[in-house]
């Protein structure tokens, strides 16, 4: 039975690992902060060994976009540090390591969907650490793991933009939403199968890094009004552009991510954004 640590196990991805494991035959250990601090070293050597871990899911992350901006130091800690202390052992242990990051690694100047191997510029400190996190995995390099770069997830747990959306959308009559920012959104549910699909045929010798979203092109704008279509809301959304709504730390205006890789070598089928967020809904009808 493969032994696996999950990280981050009660946020999005998280969770939803969390949901779909009694579908897999794999013996899981699911992770927070209160159980495991991945920013100790000796923490999580302590951790494997006595678990006999053969596989991590990093499912951890700072992900307080402005926050980060004025806290530099705790997320350096958790988006940097955590993961050199965990790919240093996995490496001495020859542990497979899944880590997932981030479109925020790219500046969001481009015109055309991000490859694996485009220039990174973050804009701010979230996407720096969350870089310095790949590059330190990239250079302790243990056998059989990547990095899956995703942007805009969102999931029936946890604070998201589709549940803050929904909230909105029924105390508010009209909202103003950004459509100069363009990406793709991901349904954590659908990378946490894809994450638990490929676990078997990840053998590579160097970190290999893949894209991962739900498939097709949309603004935070066309986002808001089909979440509100779907939730039968009636709340009028009128695009704004980012300079109208200022935040601390800088978005990136192009978010597309390119899933070639991943689909072609792992032979899997993305869902449309659309089906995604209508399965997403109806989850979370049915636990009302």
């Amino acid at each position: 039975m493969t032994n696996i640590l999950v990280t981050g196990s009660k946020g999005q991805l998280g969770s939803e690992l969390q949901a779909l494991s009694k579908e897999y035959e794999y013996n899981f250990f699911f992770t927070d902060r209160s159980t495991l601090d991945i920013t100790n070293k000796a923490d999580i050597e302590a951790f494997v060994n006595l678990h006999d871990i053969h596989l991590i899911i990093n499912a951890a992350a700072y992900t307080a976009v402005d926050k980060a901006e004025s806290d530099e130091q705790m997320a350096n800690k958790i988006n940097h540090l955590a993961l050199e202390y965990l790919a240093t052992i996995a490496k001495e242990k020859n542990i497979k390591l899944i880590h997932v990051s981030t479109d925020y690694v790219f500046d969001g100047k481009n015109y055309k969907p991000y490859n694996e191997d485009d220039i990174t510029n973050p804009n701010g400190v979230y996407g720096q650490t969350k870089l310095d996190g790949e590059k330190a995995l990239q250079s302790i390099n243990p056998q059989n793991s990547i990095i899956i770069r995703t942007a805009w997830v969102y999931s029936s747990f946890g604070a998201n933009f589709v549940k803050t959306m929904l909230r909105l959308g029924k105390e508010k009559v009209s909202l103003g939403v950004i459509f100069d920012q363009v990406g793709t959104p991901t349904y954590a549910r659908d990378l946490a199968k894809v994450i638990l699909d490929i676990i078997p045929k990840i053998k590579n010798e160097s970190v290999e890094i893949y894209h991962y979203t739900n498939e097709g092109v949309l603004s935070w704008y066309d986002f808001a009004k089909e979440i509100m279509r779907m939730a039968k809301l009636d709340c009028q959304i009128n695009p704004i552009e980012t300079k109208a709504y200022p935040t601390p730390a800088t978005r990136p205006h192009f978010s597309l991510l390119n899933k070639s890789k991943i689909k072609e070598e792992f032979g899997i089928i993305i869902p449309y954004w659309k089906d995604s967020l209508d399965e997403c809904l109806k989850i979370m009808q049915e636990r009302k």
